[in-house]
């Protein structure tokens, strides 16, 4: 292994690109639950009348079961992911269709020289005049 590798692979740019997004996402991360725990879930219990989600529990021969956390849980991931598919995924999404528009189809017909009618492109014979179509005019 050569000196200066490690650092090549440290400073190459899908490395640092990576750690900027886990620290950008985990600050996301806490922000999200922050707005879940503190604005939404009250909200929420607002309408129904329970003031903490992670207070809500069951218990079934003797095992306690909290299932408030889950919904917190739960409503954190779903406002992360449609934020994140609504102001990342969608924008780029479009941005990359712009930049690079897809080909466009081949041609599913060729013109038949004797007749000009449209025949099929893998077409031997126009099915019209039934003339041999030349073998440059198919792929």
């Amino acid at each position: 292994m050569a000196k200066g590798d490690f650092r090549k692979f440290l400073l190459r740019g899908n490395v640092v690109d990576m750690a900027v997004g886990i620290i950008i996402g985990t600050a996301f991360a806490g922000v999200v639950n922050s707005l879940v725990k503190d604005l939404i879930t009250p909200l929420i219990a607002a309408i129904w009348g329970k003031p903490n989600f992670g207070a809500l529990s069951f218990t079934v021969h003797n095992s306690h079961f909290l299932y408030g956390n889950f919904i917190n849980a739960t409503l954190s991931f779903v406002i992360m992911a449609a934020t994140i598919f609504y102001l990342i995924v969608l924008p780029i999404n479009r941005l990359m269709a712009r930049l690079h528009p897809a080909p466009p189809p081949a041609p599913a017909t060729q013109q038949c020289p004797e007749c000009l009618s449209m025949v099929s492109i893998g077409a031997r014979r126009c099915a019209f005049c039934t003339s041999a179509l030349s073998a440059a005019a198919t792929p």
